[in-house]
């Protein structure tokens, strides 16, 4: 293991707002009326910026310099790897939010176990830091809160959660968010998110070549989607495709390689075959030795699903737990090695 290197574990945050009032009925926009200079100012403060964006009638979806954004009218969701300060975001959006008659009613952050924890900033030295601050953050009426490390029997994947609701959203929707974070990746695929020594394409035009090369872009074909490589390795993607969203990151380096994909469904899909499809296919752009999989979900229609899409490529469920939260419903937390480790 290096001693030092670039995180690639990410930290999710998951904001969703509330209001009557008229502005957010703008052709019903809510929070996609918020200027790019206000969404500037809150990427200051995690200390990261837009690379390249797409939108649809949906929502607007960025690649940041770490990672993700999206905005719908009445959510957003924030991704940042590396060194990234993600919980300095909540006090700007809630002030931003409410310029739009927009208040925060539910929150909710998780991440995996930092490669390198000890160079992570202030507040996320440690979960208690990250839970402390949170709690101090958050409007006192999200009084609905819970923090939960699931353990597993992988010491390098371990997942952290903390949540928090107001009284009218307790109930979680039909809506499934599948966190798949995977570590030690097949070295001859990691390879393929390098840019050539002295290459001079553009990090639009690369990230469109290594999401051919590597058979990212038939994971979801139906998918629009928005990519960039970065110099002089490394790679992030959103795909787009009506209301939902999918996403990739990728660290290649020999020694902390890592690799996430997240999507969201509904348990109501007709096609929810088509998540095992999705996941199998994700996978095998990496062949991970290790990886952890999360299951946001009201119900457990989904889970069980997971182990049917990734036994198949040889690995194997090594652990699996299961949680309850406020507002987000079931999370469900399984990891899996390569049958030879």
């Amino acid at each position: 293991m290096a001693m030092s290197g670039f995180e690639g574990f990410e930290k999710r945050l998951e904001l969703r707002f509330c209001g009557d009032d008229p502005v957010t009925a703008d052709n019903n926009l809510g929070l996609r009326l918020l200027g790019f200079e206000s969404l500037e100012q809150v990427l200051n403060a995690v200390q990261c910026t837009v690379v390249s964006a797409v939108a649809n009638q949906y929502f607007d979806a960025y690649v940041l310099s770490e990672s993700s954004l999206f905005v719908y009218p009445t959510k957003i969701i924030i991704k940042t790897c590396g060194t990234t300060q993600l919980l300095k975001s909540i006090r700007p959006l809630i002030h931003h939010a409410c310029n739009l008659g927009l208040t925060l009613c539910s929150c909710r952050y998780t991440r995996g176990s930092f490669i390198f924890p000890k160079a992570q900033p202030f507040p996320h030295t440690s979960f208690k830091e990250e839970v402390i601050y949170l709690e101090e953050t958050l409007p006192t009426d999200l009084c609905y809160r819970k923090a939960s490390v699931m353990p597993s029997k992988t010491t390098t994947h371990s997942w952290h959660v903390f949540t928090a609701s107001d009284q009218s959203h307790l109930i979680p929707n039909d809506m499934y968010t599948l966190e798949v974070c995977m570590t030690e990746l097949d070295r001859v695929l990691a390879r393929k998110f390098f840019q050539p020594p002295g290459g001079t394409k553009s990090g639009d035009i690369a990230g469109k070549e290594m999401t051919k090369i590597t058979g990212i872009g038939d994971i979801n074909p139906r998918a629009m989607i928005c990519d960039f490589a970065f110099d002089p390795c490394g790679y992030s993607m959103n795909g787009v495709h009506n209301d939902r969203y999918s996403t990739i990151h990728v660290t290649p380096e020999d020694g902390f390689s890592y690799a996430s994909f997240e999507c969201v469904g509904s348990i109501f899909d007709d096609d929810i075959e088509h998540l095992v499809g999705s996941l199998r296919k994700a996978v095998q752009v990496f062949r991970p030795a290790t990886l952890s999989v999360s299951t946001t979900c009201a119900s457990h229609e989904v889970w069980p699903r997971v182990a049917h899409a990734l036994e198949p490529l040889g690995l194997k469920c090594r652990s699996c737990a299961a949680d309850e939260f406020p507002a987000a419903g079931s999370v469900v937390f399984q990891t899996f090695t390569a049958r030879r480790k």
